[in-house]
């Protein structure tokens, strides 16, 4: 039974039920964290500042299943954000398992490291279902631009009939489009980056809890007579403890602790932004070919009642498309607000960091319930080559008035040709009559053209340039 404050997706229904709503929801961010708990103190213990039997306690106890999710979240409230009381839930569970091993939870960490760092692991969940989404995608793609490679259809432009094209050549460019995502998204992946910084960005609590773990002689350093640091690399444990913290996330490391320094998200939110919008550009595509009145495409037929209005029992709306551009017009504005973020003041933000939780997710949930609605739609769109071939009839020809003013240029003059074949069109707009007519009782073509080559030249089948050399060379090395 649903309670009064899940969201079950009611309002968003393009990620509801789909793979990445799972992977991003609280539970589900709640195990990365305690993912990044458990990773942290398993790479202290492995730089000998943690013993190995504390490692295994944590990272046993570090499970999503023995904590309250809904009692973090309300916790929360208190501290500004979840970790806090997670941090304190962790150590209760692991003392009931192991009294000695609590003491090094969270030890010398700071909230926004483990947040941070559990906002990558589910950024690298969430991305690895939706590029394998992208890629059924693009397969699927590839196949339609292949099969339709010189299909003819009209090429619009301002919603209007412009020149023949083929619908290889459209299914080619989304395929470029969706590769062009995933490559985006690939880039981000292999660079997220864990967050480990401390309470101000200089470490000072990992490295203060490391020093009196190391005992004279040990490689990491000694201690002088006072109890100091006399031969402690601090440099040298920032390096290894960063290195055994990435290796033990599957993350990267970063160059500088980035509690204010936005650019992992940033950079997240814009490859996003672009794949929510490639996927978004063919949903639009396919909504406008499927007009009734243009009849060129239509999505699968899918479940009994897909696509079914309340009130008008003939119709059979183009859902997959409406939910893929719903997606697509949400997540760049989600975006643009996490690039904003950037402008984050001092060494930790009041507010900015906040703000990202819910606006991350959301670039993660959307989008992703855009290229898992996006595989099927992919997969099962119908193509209608009679129509679009009825469709290029609709205007006598006059699609291919371009062609016959660029052949009449080098015998009229480039001026004279453009001016007789917009008479022309017009005329045979007027009229309701084929543009060959129109054009074989022009006094401007006698002796210059015959009915034969200007019927020849009206054909929209020999006038789509270099169409299949583009969809060839678009799926040149396509998955």
């Amino acid at each position: 039974m649903t309670r009064a404050w899940d969201d079950a997706g009611l309002l968003s229904p393009v990620r509801a039920g789909t793979p990445v709503e799972a992977a991003v929801g609280d539970v589900a961010w709640l195990q990365a964290m305690l993912d990044a708990e458990a990773a942290l103190v398993r790479a202290q213990a492995r730089l000998g500042t943690v013993p190995e039997s504390a490692a295994r306690a944590v990272s046993h106890a570090a499970r999503a299943e023995r904590l309250d999710v809904r009692a973090l979240a309300l916790a929360a409230r208190e501290t500004a954000n979840p970790v806090v009381g997670l941090v304190q839930a962790l150590t209760r569970v692991v003392a009931e398992d192991d009294g000695d091993a609590s003491e090094y939870v969270h030890r010398g960490s700071t909230s926004q490291d483990i947040f941070d760092t559990g906002a990558m692991l589910v950024a690298d969940r969430a991305l690895r279902l939706i590029r394998a989404d992208l890629s059924r995608t693009a397969t699927a793609l590839a196949a339609l631009a292949e099969r339709h490679r010189d299909t003819l259809v009209a090429g619009r432009t301002l919603g209007l009939h412009a020149v023949p094209t083929t619908f290889g050549v459209k299914a080619a460019g989304w395929y470029t489009l969706v590769v062009a995502a995933d490559a985006r998204l690939c880039r981000v992946q292999d660079a997220l980056p864990v967050s480990l910084g401390g309470a101000a960005g200089t470490l000072a609590g990992y490295v203060e809890y490391a020093v009196p773990a190391v005992g004279a002689g040990e490689t990491a350093g000694t201690r002088d007579g006072d109890g100091g640091a006399a031969a402690f690399d601090v440099g040298a444990y920032h390096d290894r403890l960063l290195e055994a913290f990435a290796e033990e996330t599957g993350l990267r490391t970063a160059t500088v602790p980035w509690h204010a320094l936005r650019a992992p998200v940033a950079d997240l939110a814009a490859a996003l932004a672009f794949a929510s919008g490639a996927l978004g550009k063919i949903a639009v595509d396919v909504q406008s070919l499927a007009r009734t009145e243009v009849g060129e495409v239509a999505e699968p037929a899918g479940r009994a009642g897909r696509g079914a209005s309340s009130a008008m029992p003939h119709k059979r709306n183009p859902v997959l498309a409406t939910l893929i551009r719903s997606a697509s017009l949400q997540v760049p504005a989600l975006a643009g607000a996490l690039t904003q973020c950037l402008v984050t003041e001092d060494e930790r933000s009041g507010g900015v960091w906040h703000a990202e939780w819910q606006l991350l997710r959301e670039c993660l949930r959307l989008t992703g319930g855009a290229a898992h609605t996006a595989v099927e739609l992919a997969e099962g769109l119908e193509v209608r080559a009679d129509r679009m071939r009825d469709n290029l009839a609709l205007t006598g020809s006059r699609i291919v008035s371009e062609r016959i003013a660029a052949v009449l240029a080098p015998r009229l003059g480039k001026a004279a040709a453009k001016e007789l074949l917009t008479w022309a069109s017009a005329t045979a707009d007027r009229e309701g009559r084929p543009l060959p007519d129109v054009l074989a009782q022009a006094p401007e073509l006698a002796g210059v053209m015959d009915t034969a080559e200007v019927a020849s030249l009206c054909d929209p089948a020999a006038y789509t340039g270099a169409a299949g050399p583009l969809v060839d060379r678009a799926l040149k090395g396509s998955p």
